[in-house]
């Protein structure tokens, strides 16, 4: 019991500690609120792949165009989206679809307050019906922002190429890519009147380098069902930190008889982080189940064992955890879930960074543990384009984490981890509505409940959200997006004053328009930010008010 409280503490100890003092030399900044929030993740899922078709026990309609929901567990990233307003799909993007002789390929260019930019191309082509294979380029930056002017302007560049080679029993695809962000810490304390603060001092460029292949069996006659896929990415930043990682997924379904299946889902991740030590973490997973499906339900039951190890903190673990998947149909289009599983959260630099941008330097990265995640819900589809779902769960957490300002530096951010129980409420909601391709609609609320082991708070981590989001085909040429989002509860704590905040709640939002000019031409404005709000997701650090960028946009 003494080692255990002995890791807990150092733990606990390293992530106040270790990751404030290595951030001594640095301040900060934010994303422009140049949203670039994939909307269509919002209202519209892909239909689910064959592997788990098989065994769902009420077919899906493919050829009936509906806005399907599905509440995902988050992981551990509870109700922290990216606010940063998007730049949509234009209108070139949208007309292409109604047009017999499709436009493949595109170029985009914008515009906008703040110094801003956007430049995108697109290209896509086919060799025969088996190969297809994409292109894309994007550059969204902002001059200024909305402290200090350049000292908080940012910058980001995508790069993507990819392919898909499909075939009447199998289907490979595979991706390449490459992402670059350029931006300050700019949530430093005002300086005294003429002190002029040292941009190179306060910036950070982080690299992402990605590969991804697949290959998944699509033979309908073969009984066995599997889909392997593996991912390399590498991450690099200004300080010197980087991250390698490595990750391989296997799924598989044979079935024992038409409605008895036998399921497998195993992985394994390879990774090392260098900072001011290097760090081998590996995790690896086995899940082995059994579903058994009816015209009235379906279980799914079976374990999940997972093992996982880190050469710096000793950690080398095992442990099996339930895995309890209840499905009801009483009517038709009604559904009543429940189930009881548990799982190990990976958490990595990349997938921290994707979090929250302004980590210091040597921040503590540690895998959450979801000892038992407990829950309940319905869903379900009503005639006229109406589908609901709402959830009700109960989890606890070891090694929950939280973000807050550093001790040392506020403009840098600290990784918190309580390792004792966390227990998180959660009651969630969604409904979504869809006319045909004209309008569409989604509106989805959480709240949360947290319960800290020896943590103080759960910080900078709300306790209500709201997205509402709504597309709008006015004609042929004429299109418009408009999406609004709400998060309140937010807490923060100045470790160097002791002093705690209530944030004031976000309320954000957002509008998009495109007007098809010509065949070839489309015109578009992204508006965002409309109720002008420079609020704060994370302490010291103001989001711009009402910014836009508009531009055009040519097919061919």
């Amino acid at each position: 019991m003494t080692h255990s409280r002995t890791i807990r503490t150092s733990i606990f100890l390293l992530t106040l500690g270790f990751s404030s003092n290595m951030a001594f030399a640095q301040r900060g900044e934010i994303e422009s609120q140049t949203y670039e929030i994939v909307k269509e993740k919002s209202i519209e899922f892909a239909p689910a792949n064959r592997l788990f078709d098989k065994v769902q026990p009420v077919p899906g309609t493919t050829n009936e165009k509906k806005v399907n929901y599905q509440i995902i567990d988050p992981n551990i990233n509870i109700a922290s989206p990216k606010l940063t307003p998007t730049v949509a799909a234009s209108s070139d993007e949208k007309a292409r679809q109604d047009q017999p002789d499709v436009l493949n390929n595109y170029i985009k260019l914008g515009a906008g307050n703040y110094g801003r930019f956007l430049g995108e191309g697109f290209v896509s082509g086919r060799r025969g019906d088996d190969l297809v294979f994409t292109g894309q380029v994007k550059h969204l930056s902002a001059g200024n922002g909305p402290v200090d002017g350049k000292n908080s302007g940012n910058a980001a560049t995508n790069i993507q190429v990819g392919g898909k080679y499909i075939m009447s029993t199998y289907k490979v695809d595979g991706s390449l890519e490459y992402d670059r962000k350029n931006y300050y810490f700019y949530g430093y304390r005002p300086q005294p009147e003429g002190f002029v603060v040292n941009r190179d001092s306060i910036r950070q460029t982080v690299n992402q380098f990605g590969f991804n292949l697949g290959f998944e069996n699509t033979d309908p006659s073969v009984a066995v069902d599997y889909s392997v896929k593996t991912s390399l990415n590498t991450l690099s930043d200004r300080y010197d930190a980087s991250e390698l990682d490595w990750g391989t997924t296997l799924k598989a379904s044979v079935p024992i008889s038409e409605s008895f299946f036998a399921q497998l889902e195993a992985a394994a991740f390879i990774s090392q982080r260098v900072d001011a030590l290097t760090y081998n973490r590996n995790l690896y997973r086995v899940k082995p189940t059994f579903k058994y499906t009816s015209d009235i339900f379906s279980i799914t039951a079976g374990v999940n064992a997972v093992n996982q190890t880190d050469n710096q903190l000793n950690i080398n673990k095992t442990k099996a955890y339930p895995v309890l998947n209840i499905d009801v149909n009483p009517i038709s289009g009604v559904h009543v879930f429940a189930g009881w599983n548990g799982d190990i959260v990976r958490n990595t630099l990349k997938s921290m960074l994707g979090e929250n941008q302004w980590l210091g330097s040597n921040v503590l990265i540690v895998n959450t543990e979801k000892t038992s995640d407990i829950f309940a819900g319905v869903k379900g589809e009503v005639a006229g384009g109406f589908n609901y779902e709402g959830k009700v769960s109960y989890t606890q957490y070891r090694n929950f984490y939280n973000f807050n300002n550093s001790l040392v530096d506020v403009s840098r951010f600290s990784i918190i981890y309580d390792p004792l129980k966390t227990k998180v409420l959660n009651i969630s909601g969604q409904a979504g509505y869809t006319l045909n391709d004209v309008f569409k609609s989604s509106l989805k609320a959480n709240f949360y409940d947290y319960s800290m082991g020896s943590v103080e708070e759960a910080w900078h981590r709300p306790d209500l959200t709201l997205n509402w989001f709504n597309a709008l085909t006015i004609s042929k040429k004429l299109f418009v997006t408009a999406d609004f989002y709400l998060l309140k509860g937010i807490k923060a704590k100045d470790f160097q004053t002791g002093e705690v905040k209530k944030l004031p709640a976000i309320a954000d939002l957002n509008l998009k328009i495109d007007y098809l000019l010509t065949r070839n031409f489309s015109a578009f404005v992204a508006i965002n930010n409309l109720l002008g709000k420079e609020y704060q997701r994370y302490q010291y650090y103001p989001q711009q008010g009402l910014n836009f960028v508009g531009g055009l946009s040519f097919s061919f």
